[in-house]
């Protein structure tokens, strides 16, 4: 059986293996047949396992569904695959609100955020750090 797929990578065995399939496969449950098909050992199987991993999760073809159930993305819906990065990039809004260096915006922008008071009390502490570098000179 192994000689079927000597050559092949083993992304390519588990697009054949899904194919096959036709249906939705827990990650162990596809890893273990693309062990079996290449005759893996268990040592070999504990070396490859995340390098399956993180090329099945690179490659376009296949698509985590969640609770690390896996498929081909061809036989999946937009709706079920696609993230909306907006939310993603909503989130991140929210955590970095506040966290704002002010020396990356220029005069225009710290007037249109409206950041002008916080850029007064950042200058009294490049005033304190000013004035301990001469004195430690």
């Amino acid at each position: 059986m192994a000689e079927n797929y000597r050559n092949e990578s083993m992304v390519d065995i588990a697009y054949s293996v899904l194919k096959e399939k036709g249906e939705i496969i827990k990650f162990s449950d596809l890893f273990n047949e693309v062990a079996l098909r290449l005759e893996l050992t268990e040592e070999q199987k504990s070396d490859y396992i995340s390098n399956f991993y993180t090329c099945l999760s690179l490659d376009g073809r296949f698509v985590n569904l969640g609770d690390n159930e896996w498929d081909l993305r061809v036989n999946q819906t937009y709706d079920k695959v696609h993230i909306d990065m907006n939310d993603v990039y909503s989130d991140i809004e929210e955590e970095t609100k506040g966290n704002r260096d002010l020396e990356e915006f220029d005069n225009e922008e710290i007037e249109a955020e409206g950041l002008s008071d916080e850029l007064d009390e950042d200058s009294e502490d490049e005033e304190d750090y000013d004035r301990s570098s001469k004195e430690d000179l």
